[in-house]
């Protein structure tokens, strides 16, 4: 029988967390689902997991591939996915047990091509739900779902600058469901993040969105986001962070481009820019065994660099709030020292938040 959900799950080297996940997976309400586990590589215990539940489970599918990255891994799984909807779930992640049966019951019932649902962030002494100013339910049809969603993927306007860290909180893809043939029919996948650094999820959806006709947000968190385990842009220095970015613009400049689509596009991207120079600045003081003059001075060829200049030049900084405003205005005027001195401090408070 063809099943309802597909679930894809890339995995490299997650041993400790596998089999919470999987647990969580197959032991959800909704029956009628397959779990295409794509393991790209490991050289853990990863496999003889995967064996164990796969003989305990016929849901549970295998894939073994040598290392190419979890976008290639993800693609592999769109590939051979036999649901009506596709999702797709990190493997040191976890889920509530009726995600899928709420969110493809959603689906059905408001006839959507992606449903999506909030989350909870995990810490490992304590979590944190991702609160969106939102309706218990939200549903978006025609063109509201470019309006609403496809603008705000490229980048934030106006009064959505007061809360830079929702960035990206619409760009996730394991918190959706999607119908499997807005996917392959319009031959979507995951570009390799050698390329772009971050934010293939973001691309993914951008062009997802841009072909659908509806969405329907679910406020309710059923996706648990592990942080324990995240080897983020801000813990590890990345030396060709930057110019990876440029790149994921270029690609977001180029659909712009290509789709001809409104002015606002333009800006919301500038804004992205701006707002991501605190990435990059986080990025870039992570950067140890680098002296601090030497991180100074990367730090101004970054404010420095033509195209971020350029976006300041429009960047609504009027509608951030007072402290993000000063720190982007210190960017904005190339201000490398207030910059560098507010990024330790902004590194000091994230990790008391932790």
């Amino acid at each position: 029988m063809k099943p309802k959900v597909s679930i894809i799950v890339p995995i490299y080297n997650v041993e400790a967390y596998l089999s919470r996940c999987l647990d969580s997976l197959l032991s959800q309400t909704m029956k009628e689902l397959e779990i295409i586990a794509v393991n790209d590589g490991s050289t853990d215990g990863c496999i003889p997991i995967l064996d164990r539940y796969a003989d305990q489970d016929d849901r549970l599918i295998v894939i073994h591939q040598a290392n190419s990255g979890v976008s290639a891994a993800r693609n592999v799984g769109i590939r051979i996915a036999q649901g009506e909807y596709i999702g797709f779930v990190d493997p040191d992640d976890w889920v509530e047990t009726d995600m899928y049966d709420q969110l493809y019951r959603s689906a059905t019932e408001d006839q959507a091509d992606i449903v999506m649902c909030s989350y909870t962030r995990e810490f490992g002494t304590h979590a944190k739900v991702k609160h969106f100013q939102l309706p218990d339910k939200t549903v978006y049809r025609g063109d509201e779902v470019q309006s609403k969603l496809l603008r705000r993927l490229i980048g934030p306007l106006k009064e959505e600058m007061a809360n830079p860290e929702f960035l990206d909180a619409w760009g996730t893809v394991w918190s959706k469901l999607y119908r499997s043939e807005l996917i392959k029919e319009n031959g979507i996948g995951f570009i390799d993040l050698a390329i772009v650094g971050t934010n293939e999820d973001s691309l993914f959806n951008i062009h997802t969105v841009y072909h659908a006709r509806s969405f329907v947000f679910l406020n309710r968190p059923y996706y648990h986001y592990w942080r324990v385990n995240a080897a983020s842009l801000t813990s590890s220095y990345k030396a060709d962070l930057k110019d990876k970015w440029f790149r994921l613009y270029g690609f977001m400049e180029s659909f712009i481009a290509e789709k001809r689509l409104p002015p606002e596009y333009s800006t919301a991207l500038n804004n992205r820019i701006c707002l991501n120079t605190l990435g990059l600045g986080l990025n870039t003081i992570n950067g140890s065994g680098i002296p601090a003059w030497e991180k100074i001075k990367k730090l101004s060829t970054i404010l420095h660099d033509s195209r971020i200049k350029s976006s300041f030049e429009h960047f609504e900084a009027e509608y951030c709030p007072v402290i993000w405003r000063v720190f982007y205005w210190s960017a904005k005027l190339r201000f490398v020292l207030g910059y560098y001195v507010m990024l330790q401090s902004i590194e000091h408070l994230r990790k008391m938040a932790r």
